[in-house]
C-alpha cells in the first residue's frame, strides 16, 4: 500500500496540483469574469429587474420568436437580454443575425460594452479539461482523479495513526518538514479530499463507464437524458395577438413552490402571441442539487402549465454529488471554506512531489536520482509547484494591459498566461537548489503585488475606490492578490532563511 501510494501521487502529481489551484479559482468565476471586465463595475441589481426586462424587450424586439433573460444577482450584477430574431423574407435569416444579445445595466438601463476576455471560465475549463477543450482533456484529468482517488485510499491505510497526526507537528531539518507538510495537508482536510474527489468522477460518469445506458438504449444517451429529465417541450404559435399576463403574480408562485427562491433565468417562447408559454428556471439559492428546476408558465393567463416532476432517487444523488463539487450553492463564507481545503489539496500534492524528489537525492539513503533525471525533476517540480502561479499573475495582468480593441483579445489573454508559464520553467532550468526555489517565489510575490498596481492605473477600480463605493468584488479581488504575494513572499523569506532540503 505504502508503494502504491507513493507510485499514485508521483505518476499524476504535477497534474492534480494544477487542477486543485485551477479548481480553488474556479469556486470564484464569476466574480473573476466580473473583475476581469471593469467596465462593467458599477452595475447593481435591481429588485425590478425581471419586470423591467421585459418592457425592455418589448421595445428592442416585439415580434422576436424568443426572448431569454439572465436575471441579476450579486456575482453576477448585470442584466442580460437576448432574443432570436424572425426569419427574413423568404424564410431566410443570416446566422450572424439569428441572436442577438445586450447586457445592460439594471438601474440604468444603459447598453454595457466591455472588452472581450475568457474571464474566470478559463480557470474552470483549466480545472476540468487541463486546457484541452474536448474530450480528450476530460479523459486525462478524470484518469488522474481516479489515480487521486487511489492514492488517497492508500494514504489512509499507509497513516495508521491518521487521528492522531491531525495533532501533531514536528518542525525539523532535512526531508521531515515535507512529510509534516504532507501529513497535514492530507489529513486536516480528508473529508473535502475524498469528497472532491470522488464527485468529480460522478460528474462525468455517463462519459466514463458508458456502459450501462449504451447497453439499455441502444447506443443512444440522448434518449436517455430526455427520459430521466424531463422537459417541457416546445410551443407552437398560434397566430393571435395576446398580451403577456402580468409576471409578479408568477414570481410569487415560482418563490412559493421554490421555498423562496427565485429563477436566475426566464425564456419566452413566442411573446405577444396567445400560445405563449414562460419558462422560469430556479436559482441555485437554498438547494444543494444543481439538476434543473423549471416551472413552465401559460403566457396569456399565467397559469401554471408544466413543472419538473419529482426526481428519481438516483438524480437526486447524482444533482447533489455534481453540486457538492461545484459549491454552486454556497454562500461566500462557505465557498472561501471549500477554497481553503482546495489550497490544501494543492499542497498535499505539491509536499508530496518534493518529498519523494528529496527522498531520491544523492545522499538522502533511498535510490538516488543523478543526472540529466535529477534536473528535469528539479525544472518540472519548481515551473509546475511555483510557475503555475507566474502564469496566473500573467493571465489577470494580461487583462489589464493588452489594447481593450485588440484583435482576439481573450486568445491573448491565454497565451499570456501560457507564455508566463514557460517563462517560469525557463527560469528554472537556469538556477539551482535552493536560490531557484527563492526566485520563482520572490516572482511570484512581486507579481501579485504588482496587480493591484497595474489595476490602479489603469481602471478606476481601484482598492480605495472599491472600497469607498462597495464594489465588493474588486475590493475583494485586489486584497487578495495581496494576500498571496505575502504568502509567496514568505515562502521565500523560509526558503532563503533555513536549511529545508528542497529540490
Amino acid at each position: 500500500m505504502a508503494w502504491l501510494h507513493r507510485s499514485a501521487g508521483v505518476l499524476v502529481g504535477w497534474v492534480l496540483y494544477v487542477v486543485f489551484v485551477s479548481g480553488t479559482l474556479s469556486y470564484f468565476h464569476d466574480e473573476i469574469s466580473h473583475w476581469m471586465r471593469p467596465e462593467l463595475s458599477q452595475a447593481r441589481p435591481h429588485p425590478d429587474a425581471i419586470a423591467q426586462a421585459l418592457t425592455l424587450l418589448q421595445q428592442r424586439a416585439p415580434d422576436a420568436p424568443r426572448w431569454l433573460i439572465d436575471v441579476p444577482d450579486d456575482r453576477r450584477p448585470t442584466l442580460r437580454l437576448g432574443w432570436s430574431n424572425p426569419p427574413a423574407r423568404g424564410g431566410q435569416t443570416n446566422l450572424l443575425r439569428r441572436f442577438e444579445s445586450v447586457e445592460l445595466d439594471p438601474v440604468t438601463h444603459e447598453e454595457l460594452r466591455s472588452r472581450n476576455t475568457r474571464g474566470g471560465e478559463f480557470m474552470r475549463q483549466l480545472h476540468s479539461e487541463f486546457g484541452v477543450p474536448s474530450e480528450r482533456g476530460r479523459w486525462m484529468v478524470g484518469v488522474c482523479a481516479m489515480i487521486m482517488f487511489i492514492s488517497l485510499l492508500t494514504g489512509i491505510v499507509t497513516h495508521r495513526n491518521i487521528l492522531r497526526n491531525l495533532f501533531t507537528f514536528r518542525p525539523g531539518t532535512g526531508p521531515r518538514p515535507w512529510r509534516e507538510a504532507h501529513t497535514m495537508a492530507g489529513v486536516l482536510a480528508l473529508p473535502y479530499h475524498l469528497m472532491i474527489t470522488y464527485t468529480g468522477l460522478v460528474t462525468l460518469m455517463l462519459m466514463y463507464m458508458p456502459a450501462a445506458v449504451d447497453a439499455q438504449y441502444r447506443f443512444d444517451p440522448g434518449g436517455f437524458l430526455m427520459e430521466i429529465l424531463p422537459s417541457p417541450g416546445p410551443s407552437a404559435a398560434t397566430g393571435r395577438r395576446a398580451n403577456l399576463a402580468p409576471i409578479a403574480p408568477m414570481l410569487s408562485e415560482a418563490a412559493r413552490r421554490w421555498d423562496g427562491a427565485l429563477p436566475t433565468s426566464i425564456s419566452i417562447e413566442h411573446p405577444n402571441d396567445a400560445g405563449a408559454r414562460i419558462h422560469m428556471r430556479r436559482s441555485a439559492d437554498g438547494r444543494i442539487s444543481t439538476n434543473a428546476q423549471v416551472l413552465t408558465f401559460d403566457g396569456s393567463s399565467g397559469e401554471v402549465v408544466w413543472s419538473t416532476p419529482e426526481e428519481l432517487p438516483a438524480l437526486q444523488a447524482y444533482g447533489v454529488l455534481k453540486g457538492l463539487h461545484s459549491a454552486h450553492f454556497s454562500p461566500t463564507a462557505l465557498r472561501w471554506l471549500f477554497a481553503f481545503c482546495a489550497m490544501l489539496g494543492a499542497a498535499l500534492t505539491a509536499s508530496g512531489l518534493i518529498l519523494w524528489t528529496v527522498k531520491r537525492l544523492p545522499g538522502a539513503g533511498d535510490s538516488q536520482v543523478r543526472g540529466i533525471g535529477l534536473r528535469v525533476l528539479q525544472v518540472l517540480s519548481r515551473g509546475t509547484i511555483a510557475g503555475i502561479w507566474w502564469a496566473i499573475a500573467g493571465y489577470f495582468l494580461a487583462n489589464r494591459l493588452l489594447p481593450v480593441d485588440l484583435a482576439q483579445r481573450s486568445t491573448w489573454e491565454v497565451r499570456c498566461f501560457f507564455i508566463f508559464w514557460a517563462l517560469s520553467f525557463g527560469v528554472s532550468a537556469l538556477q539551482r537548489g535552493r536560490g531557484a526555489w527563492s526566485t520563482q517565489l520572490i516572482v511570484a510575490a512581486l507579481l501579485f503585488a504588482l496587480l493591484p498596481v497595474v489595476n490602479a492605473l489603469t481602471t478606476s477600480t481601484h482598492l480605495a475606490n472599491s472600497l469607498a463605493q462597495g464594489l465588493w468584488i474588486y475590493a475583494g479581488f485586489d486584497l487578495t492578490m495581496l494576500g498571496l504575494a505575502a504568502m509567496f513572499a514568505f515562502g521565500a523569506s523560509r526558503v532563503r532563511a533555513h536549511a529545508i532540503s528542497t529540490v
